[in-house]
């Protein structure tokens, strides 16, 4: 069982960055995602890393602002968000795809931590 803590999440101006973090109490070989869920909306897929680091997957509306790296020795995975806007407004996540491809399915998710982009 992989168990995921996500933190990092805030209230920050447009414009801002914030860095999320989700760690792991495994080092087993899974790739790790992050994920958003904006109230009366569905869930939106933003970013996937193998475990290795080498291989990083982008959702289409956050190619170019966020970024997805991984910290091996602290497992962590990190999501820096750039140049934030009111619409990227959400509860953020993290999980864990143990086939490790990074497209899924996720089979162990953290809990979420909020994010309040305020124009």
């Amino acid at each position: 069982q992989v168990h995921l803590v996500a933190s990092g999440g805030g209230h920050v101006q447009s414009g801002s960055s914030l860095t999320l973090s989700c760690t792991s109490d495994s080092s087993a070989n899974f790739a790790t995602g992050w994920f958003r869920q904006a109230p009366g909306k569905d869930r939106e897929f933003l970013a996937a890393i193998r475990w290795s680091g080498a291989n990083k997957y982008y959702g289409r509306s956050v190619k170019g602002r966020f970024t997805i790296s991984k910290d091996h020795a602290r497992n962590t995975v990190y999501l820096k968000m750039n140049d934030l806007k009111p619409e990227d407004t959400a509860v953020y996540s993290c999980a864990a795809d143990e086939s490790g491809r990074g497209s899924g399915p996720w089979n162990h998710w953290g809990q979420g931590t909020q994010v309040t982009v305020s124009s």
